[in-house]
């Protein structure tokens, strides 16, 4: 089965395509939140790069987030529109995850952490499991100075991964035992959305497009600002 993997939860957009072979093509692109200019014409250049037609690809992926909300609805809705137009199913994968799966050969603990804006980062703990990463709880919201205070409690050797890190870089860079990924794995990529789509593809792990929703951690700005002007 060849998967269209659609990535546009941060800042950093992409998709991919890939099959049992793994990655077949592949588009990353950061240029900031001109998701919705930028990605028909990716997906049009990787289908003409690995010479597949629309025709061919057998279900969307799509990363659900937590991520930026504009981004989000982008992707989700033009996933939504292919996967009905194309009649496949669509797979859903979280952005944590796909920014865990990346260092998935680290034996320590994983902390995936996205910028959420407003001085937040969303988070989330993962262990090495044979074929990629196990998540330990519930995917969070919180501020960088409390996830730093509940890392330099803890005794684990740890691998830090994500933008989130990446922009608070001082305040994590002192934590004990906790070392910072590269930042070339900050944000999710579409390619490890494919290889993990394949996966829970092969178990027929699918949804109806309809029921595609993004993991939504907080009211998006709009909302909040809407509230504090009625509020105040």
């Amino acid at each position: 089965m060849i998967i269209l993997g659609i990535d546009t939860a941060t800042s950093q957009a992409g998709c991919a395509l890939g099959s049992y072979e793994g990655v077949l093509a592949l588009s990353q692109c950061a240029k900031g939140r001109r998701h919705a200019e930028n990605l028909t014409p990716a997906i049009r250049f990787i289908c003409e790069q690995a010479q597949i037609e629309l025709g061919e690809i057998g279900a969307i992926a799509v990363d659900l987030g937590p991520g930026l909300f504009t981004g989000l609805r982008v992707g989700i809705a033009t996933g939504k529109a292919m996967a009905h137009a194309l009649r496949v199913p669509v797979i859903g994968v979280a952005s944590l995850d796909l920014v865990a799966f990346a260092v998935r050969y680290s034996s320590r603990l994983i902390v995936s952490a996205i910028d959420a804006r407003r001085s937040e980062l969303y988070y989330a703990f993962y262990r090495q499991v044979p074929g990629g990463v196990q998540r330990l709880g519930d995917y969070q919201l919180g501020s960088p100075a409390d996830l730093a205070a509940d890392l330099a409690e803890r005794r684990d050797e740890m691998l830090l991964v994500g933008d989130g890190f990446q922009r608070y870089h001082d305040l994590f860079a002192g934590v004990d035992k906790a070392e910072m990924a590269d930042a070339g794995f900050a944000h999710p990529s579409a390619a490890s959305l494919v290889q993990l789509a394949h996966a829970k593809a092969l178990r027929e792990e699918f949804e109806p497009p309809a029921s595609l929703e993004p993991i939504y951690l907080r009211k998006p700005d709009a909302e909040i600002n809407w509230v504090t002007r009625n509020d105040g």
